[in-house]
């Protein structure tokens, strides 16, 4: 029975191992990319703290003044009072009024050539393979797809980091133009996009992964208890074939579970019939609650962000981060998104502000949606080992290394059955017995 089962676990990996090894390194890579971001690119995330912030509609301001074709359509504003204030912008590569060309890092053509000959590029800016920065929620291909104006429901392009003291703007740049990206690309698609054949194959190669791992402890499981022990630690003193050979077989147990874990949620963003088996399951449906619409007053303008922010905070006072959207249409509402102090990055709350009276007429929090909605929630923590902070997300880095290193050691170790299987045709061949040494050729 276990032939058959070798079998299988031989092929599937020699079918899908390239592509697993590949995601299993970009993995590790992207684990720690959020604090690796902040520790390369500390200027664009922490100021030197001062008595008093600029409001929000004159950081605005700010920007448009650098940039006049920015559209502003998100705000998002960190209690601590050494953060800069991140700004959702979209801006078009080319503006309408023939102000040039947006570069990179969302600077137009001509300011990036007086901040050269000024030497006040910043560090990241003269350095473009050092770019670290956020996942970017909706961005997918190599395209970008055309975005609605900012500030009317519109999707943010470029992000603005500005100094909440000053006004002055940081960075701006585009997350698709970075380093970190390219491993999401790489990642996700192959270097693809979202509706291209690299989804497919990385997607395929996910589900075969899931048989992989399963084939695997069955060929691990051990016959008595001497091989049990033999098959929970790696032998450091034996020959480089039976190193190998534990690495594969005793790292394979130890990582088979979480790699499991990643793997089977990596199929929620390859396959629809998998996210739609989370609410078939749970006996939830995927449908948000339907937010509530501003009541329109004759005469009466649009709230600023200031007043949005005001509102929310009274509301909502101890929390990690405020987020506003602005509102799409006269009777849209300024959409506030919330994650509480102590709570997981999925358990984040939603407020929504009317954007004539400045009141929150309504919300939905976390613990109202749905099971089937918090379990969603939680796929990309849980996938990225994010969800219980440092701890785990040192266990998917080491974990996704093994996801690298076994590809590798199960070829090596195929090569040498390949020669063992050689070397006893010659000697049948010839009539003679050969006895190979245990410690130098994988275990049956």
């Amino acid at each position: 029975m276990k032939v058959f089962f070798r079998n299988i676990h031989l092929y599937l990996s020699l079918a899908a191992g390239l592509v697993i090894l590949i995601c299993c390194f970009t993995g590790a890579v992207l684990v720690f990319e959020k604090d690796l971001q902040e520790v390369f690119s500390h200027y664009r995330y922490y100021v030197k703290q001062q008595s008093i912030q600029l409001p929000i509609e004159q950081l605005i301001s700010k920007v448009k003044q650098q940039y006049p074709a920015a559209k502003i359509s998100s705000v998002k504003i960190y209690p601590n009072a050494e953060r800069s204030v991140e700004l959702g912008v979209s801006i078009p590569q080319k503006d309408n009024k023939g102000q040039g060309e947006i570069s990179k890092n969302g600077e137009q053509a001509g300011e990036r050539k007086d901040k050269a000959s000024n030497g006040q590029l910043a560090p990241e800016s003269r350095d473009a393979s050092n770019k670290i920065s956020d996942t970017s929620k909706g961005l997918q291909g190599n395209q970008a797809k055309q975005q609605p104006p900012a500030g009317a429901g519109g999707r943010a392009t470029h992000t603005a980091y500005v100094n909440p003291y000053s006004g002055q703007v940081i960075e701006l740049y585009s997350y698709r133009e970075t380093f970190f990206f390219t491993m999401f690309s790489l990642h996700r698609w192959l270097l693809g996009g979202d509706d291209s054949i690299g989804k497919t194959i990385t997607g395929v190669s996910t589900f075969i992964f899931l048989f992989i791992l399963i084939t695997g402890i069955i060929l691990w499981w051990p016959k008595n208890k001497a091989i049990l022990q033999q098959r929970l630690k790696i032998k450091t003193n034996a020959s480089w074939k039976r190193l190998n050979h534990d690495l594969h077989i005793v790292l394979g147990f130890y990582s088979a579970i979480f790699l499991f874990i990643f793997s089977f949620t990596a199929l929620s963003w390859s396959f629809k019939w998998f996210n739609e088996g989370i609410y078939a399951a749970t006996g939830t449906s995927a449908k948000q609650t339907e937010p509530p619409h501003s009541l329109m007053q004759a005469g009466k303008k649009r709230i600023s962000f200031d007043s949005a922010f005001v509102a929310i905070n009274k509301a909502v006072p101890d929390v990690q981060y405020f987020s506003l959207r602005a509102p799409s249409d006269s009777i849209g509402i300024y959409t506030a998104t919330v994650l509480p102090t102590g709570a997981a990055e999925s358990a984040a709350d939603n407020y929504y502000i009317d954007q004539y009276s400045g009141q929150v007429v309504g919300n939905l929090k976390y613990k109202d949606k749905n099971l089937g909605q918090r379990v969603r929630s939680n796929i990309k923590p849980i996938h990225t080992g994010s969800i219980y902070g440092w701890p785990s997300k040192i266990i998917a880095f080491i974990v996704c290394l093994c996801g690298v290193i076994f590809p590798i050691t199960g070829t090596i170790m195929w090569l040498n059955r390949l020669k063992k299987n050689k070397r006893k045709q010659v000697a049948t061949t010839n009539g003679k017995t050969v006895v190979l040494k245990e410690d130098e050729d994988e275990e049956d």
